[in-house]
């Protein structure tokens, strides 16, 4: 029970980590470099962006092995982020970005609230004024579409679109 709760405290605390990185790391002037390719249109299965995965791949790795050969609850933390990367890969690159062979679009639930709050994140152009940061929570989209319209980069178009 004590590494079914480790697993799932790191997935939380993953959330977290992955908002915080998004936000202030990837929209930041240190990490645009490499995330500034998920947000322009392409025509290839890979971006540069993907390498923020190669990082926590890593991480994870080391966290499997350093855990695997000498503090095991480190190796329940890594599987919290091997957990964590999965939804992120099924909910963030299938759903939202359709970087799966088939398409869906959810029309209803907690799916397509999540599905609008990432679309309207990338309705801005550039890594300022972004909202919806997470990839497993979604903020109300009435509140992003406001805070768009508050910061004057929402067109009528992209409030459509979501």
């Amino acid at each position: 029970m004590t590494q079914f709760l480790i697993v799932v405290a790191t997935v939380l605390v993953m959330e977290l980590t992955a908002y915080s990185v998004h936000r202030w790391i990837m929209h930041g002037p240190l990490g645009w470099g490499w995330h500034k390719s998920h947000h322009e249109e392409h025509d290839h299965a890979l971006e540069k962006n993907d390498l923020y995965g190669v990082v926590f791949a890593v991480l994870a790795t080391i966290l499997f092995t350093v855990g695997a050969l000498w503090w095991p609850v480190l190796w329940w933390i890594a599987l919290g982020m091997t957990v964590y990367g999965l939804i992120y890969f099924i909910l963030h690159d299938g759903l939202v970005h359709q970087r799966w062979p088939f398409r869906y679009i959810p029309r209803r639930g907690y799916f397509r609230r999540l599905y609008q709050a990432h679309r309207l994140h990338h309705a801005v152009e550039g890594r300022d004024h972004c909202v919806s940061f997470g990839f497993i929570y979604a903020p109300p989209v009435d509140k992003l579409k406001q805070d768009l319209k508050r910061s004057g980069v929402l067109r009528p178009q992209d409030e459509r679109s979501s």
